[in-house]
């Protein structure tokens, strides 16, 4: 219960913290750091407008989307415990519950009878399909090095005491950003502030969405970010006390969202038919690491 709290937490600050250090970056003052929470707040209080050309399934779809995130979060451990939920293989149904709410975010944009909407519910598929192999070859590099296969045991078994595990957390922590970026459609991949249709991935899927609807889209969003940067944060915590495991759990999700504004900022998108090299790219260095891990181990 504790780590669904923090991340909770977290997701208040950490877009407003995305957006501060755009606007630092580009030499503006930029709004206050909760201004998205209160974007966000203002939709919630609003009513919802649906296309006559829509059925049930596009106004079920932010909810499925926002329930899934949550359940996912209830794996998530933190500061030395588990979970709400914790079992082995726990990461499977994390991949797979988060992959449940992409299904509906997929089919509700389908369901506008949208050219532009099923252009981006395309895009959306193939990049989610090709970073699942790098998440999964991350977590079997995880239970090979721990020999472990849930979440909370991974992280508690996993320890620093050589350079090549320092090594390995730099990798892992660089891939989990990455996949953290491509899953919410972010830079390099996507622009989340791009107007332009034909280029659009998660914006466009959401166009006829309004009101209390966009609003959980929103923040569900905001709790994916924090929920990825939080696995981030368990390869550096461990097991260690509380009062340390906190202040280092906030320290990481606070780099992690200066490092998504920095990256915004002076990284331009590439071009649509480079976005499945860059994800296969990372799928083959999970790969590498992996193999790593097997020679390293005596495995191969």
């Amino acid at each position: 219960m504790i780590s669904f709290a923090l991340i909770f937490i977290a997701s208040l600050f950490f877009t407003g913290i995305v957006v501060r250090t755009k606007s630092i970056a580009q030499g503006r003052k930029g709004p206050v750091i909760l201004q998205p929470m209160y974007d966000i707040w203002r939709l919630l209080r609003k009513g919802s407008v649906f296309s006559t050309t829509s059925s049930m399934i596009f106004q079920l779809t932010p909810s499925f989307y926002f329930a899934s995130i949550l359940l996912a979060m209830m794996v998530v451990p933190l500061c030395g415990t588990t979970g709400i939920f914790s079992f082995r293989g726990d990461f499977i149904f994390f991949a797979y519950v988060l992959a449940f709410g992409k299904f509906f975010t997929i089919i509700g944009a389908l369901d506008t009878g949208s050219s532009f909407e099923g252009m981006g519910a395309s895009r959306e598929a193939l990049f989610s399909m090709l970073v699942e192999p790098a998440f999964f070859l991350l977590m079997g590099t995880l239970g090979l090095i721990t020999g472990n296969l849930s979440f909370a045991d991974i992280f508690a078994m996993f320890h620093f005491g050589s350079y090549t595990s320092y090594a390995f957390a730099a990798i892992a922590a660089f891939v989990l950003l990455m996949i953290c970026m491509i899953e919410n459609s972010r830079m390099p991949v996507d622009d989340p502030k791009t107007h332009l249709e034909l280029t659009m991935i998660h914006e466009v899927m959401v166009l006829d969405n309004s009101g209390f609807d966009l609003g959980l889209i929103m923040h569900a969003t905001n709790l994916k970010f924090a929920m990825y940067s939080a696995l981030i944060a368990n390869l550096f915590i461990g097991d260690l006390a509380w009062y340390i495991s906190v202040p280092v759990f906030f320290a990481v999700e606070f780099v992690c969202a200066v490092i998504v504004g920095i990256t915004e900022s002076f990284m331009a998108r590439y071009r649509m038919s480079h976005n499945a090299q860059f994800i296969l790219a990372l799928s083959s260095l999970t790969l590498l690491l992996f193999l790593g891990v097997m020679a390293t181990t005596g495995k191969i």
